[in-house]
């Protein structure tokens, strides 16, 4: 299998990966055979994933919008994947020039072509860490250079969650880093549910199963499991809802039935 020149060495390209594979639904050219491979056979069983990624960026970029118009400078993007047309330190700087941001992904391939995206840039920077490991997101050089932790920050969780299964308690993680912001800090999140999806749960669930077996389980909960998130923010309307209900800029019922699937919300911290 030919190395791509954008391919970091360490890494082992026969090995699907859930960043990659989102690159690929995005329409985007970082990501491998392999990856296709489990992108396409997951579609078999839902022909609408790429229609839910799509939405889940569309949601990231308002609320990242929202978030520069209420006065927030500063945005910590966890799980931020390969970086596409419209990122956050794109969006956020149309609307507020000189916002700061730091991405986060423990993709290799994320991190090295944020490193390349990012080459210049004084205001935005990439760290390699891990979503489980909040003291090392924190303490890492490129927070401490670009957030100020006094000042209200936007966290943004956008399909990472459902990536992180029960026993690693993804509950304590998110409590941990949204202990560290300061008040009027934005909790930006979506995550994946049965409800919403346009198809029998039974044939979801086939999709689902082609995620265990790349060893990257996708993990569905409930609209009351993925609100436990919010333990301790107030909820910026109009709350936890389907993606293109959350303040859409054109109209849900345009939408593919497919982009409902799943939760989007924004928590504000008091």
């Amino acid at each position: 299998m030919e190395r791509p020149a954008w391919a970091p060495r360490s890494i082992d390209i026969s090995v699907p990966s859930v960043s990659r594979i989102y690159d690929y639904y995005l329409g985007g050219s970082h990501n491998f055979e392999v990856d296709r491979e489990a992108a396409r056979k997951a579609m078999e069983f839902m022909p609408g994933l790429p229609k839910i990624m799509q939405a889940n960026r569309a949601f990231m970029r308002r609320a990242v919008r929202y978030a520069a118009h209420e006065g927030i400078t500063q945005f910590l993007d966890i799980g931020s994947g390969i970086p596409t047309f419209g990122n956050v330190h794109e969006v956020a700087r149309e609307a507020r020039p000189g916002a700061r941001v730091v991405y986060v992904d423990h993709d290799p391939v994320a991190v090295a072509h944020s490193q390349v995206v990012l080459e210049g840039e004084a205001d935005a920077d990439v760290v390699a860490a891990d979503l489980l490991k909040p003291r090392d997101i924190l303490a890492s050089r490129q927070v401490e250079q670009l957030i100020d932790l006094e000042r209200p920050v936007a966290l943004l969780l956008v399909a990472i969650l459902h990536f992180v299964e029960d026993r690693d308690d993804p509950y304590s993680a998110v409590a941990e880093l949204t202990a560290a912001l300061a008040p009027g800090s934005l909790l930006v999140l979506t995550h994946a549910s049965y409800e919403g999806i346009p198809l029998p749960p039974g044939r979801a669930e086939g999709a689902v199963d082609v995620y265990k077996d790349i060893r990257n389980p996708l993990v569905m909960r409930s609209r009351d499991e993925i609100a436990r998130f919010f333990e301790g923010y107030d909820m910026v309307e109009p709350g936890l809802v389907p993606m293109p209900h959350w303040r859409p800029e054109t109209a849900p019922e345009d939408e593919d039935p497919y982009a409902f699937s799943g939760f989007a919300g924004v928590g504000r911290a008091s």
